[in-house]
């Protein structure tokens, strides 16, 4: 049983083997299943995530018409024109802003860990998918290894926005990402720590601010944020780069942060850019009332 990330990685490099494998074993141990129940679980979870991502590619609207077919626009993008951050980025942009889409659709999708921070590990996962080739244990094992540092996050400090802000929705799922990359890449176990804390470093102190109080605006867009911070995190620690702050000293920031955010800015849609001219319209748009 592990409650750090510290703990996470000795286990992995003590008996050797990956992060993955350390989550497949306390999930078997914890919920007293087979690995073959554990799997078929986690398989269910990937086969939704997969769906999302299909039907946001072939559009979604959701009903209060904020969001909705901005995949499709970044996928027509990359295929006419030649962009700047790279098809791979693009293409993690695109299925993890879909997959929110879907989600303020009122459609199907996995939670990871929250449904306003759904598209990061998804969109991570597909998009590294196209020039990984990963079989398809090495992708449940993909969502394995997001889990167990999700874990770390939800028993050490706070995976929603009400709670910590979009640092721990967000953030969270961004650094989640990270570190599940490195490990399909082929990286170690300190890799994946080290990109989970570079992730979540570059999300602190970021908001909760959701116009007229819907996982809408701007939430669709910083799971874009998120699923692209994730891959250049990633990145980063497969070239050596490491983090001068320890993961759980990364995580317990957090956690202060979000203790120390006022209420405004964390879920209510009182603050921040739902308090702007434009977001108070929205909402009186929507909901029909003056705010």
């Amino acid at each position: 049983m592990f409650r750090t990330v510290k703990e996470l990685v000795e286990l992995a490099e003590t008996e050797g083997i990956q992060l993955s494998e350390v989550m497949i074993r306390q999930e078997m141990d914890v919920k007293n299943k087979s690995r073959e129940e554990i799997y078929e679980e986690m398989e269910k979870n990937l086969q939704v995530m997969e769906k999302a991502i299909e039907d946001a590619l072939e559009g979604v609207q959701s009903v209060t018409g904020l969001t909705g077919g901005d995949a499709v626009l970044i996928q027509k993008y990359m295929k006419e024109k030649n962009p700047l951050s790279g098809n791979l980025m693009l293409d993690a942009v695109s299925k993890a802003m879909g997959t929110n889409e879907v989600n303020a659709a009122m459609g199907t999708i996995c939670a990871t860990p929250t449904a306003g921070s759904a598209g990061c590990v998804p969109g991570a996962l597909f998009a590294v998918k196209e020039q990984l080739n990963p079989t398809r244990e090495q992708m449940i094992r993909f969502l394995f290894t997001a889990g167990a540092f999700g874990f770390v996050v939800a028993n050490n400090a706070f995976i929603s926005g009400a709670a910590g802000g979009c640092q721990a929705e967000v953030g969270s799922a961004g650094a989640m990402a990270a570190a599940a990359i490195v490990e399909m890449a082929g990286g170690t176990p300190q890799q994946s720590s080290d990109a989970f804390a570079m992730t979540l470093k570059n999300m602190l102190g970021l908001v909760c601010d959701p116009v007229a109080g819907l996982v809408e605006v701007p939430c669709v867009k910083r799971n874009a944020a998120g699923s692209s911070l994730a891959i250049v995190s990633a990145d980063m620690a497969l070239a050596g780069v490491t983090s001068r702050i320890p993961c759980d000293e990364v995580i317990g920031a957090m956690y202060r942060i979000g203790k120390q955010m006022p209420s405004s800015l964390r879920e209510t849609g009182e603050g921040g850019l739902a308090d702007t001219p434009t977001g108070r319209l929205l909402k009186e748009k929507i909901f029909g009332m003056s705010v």
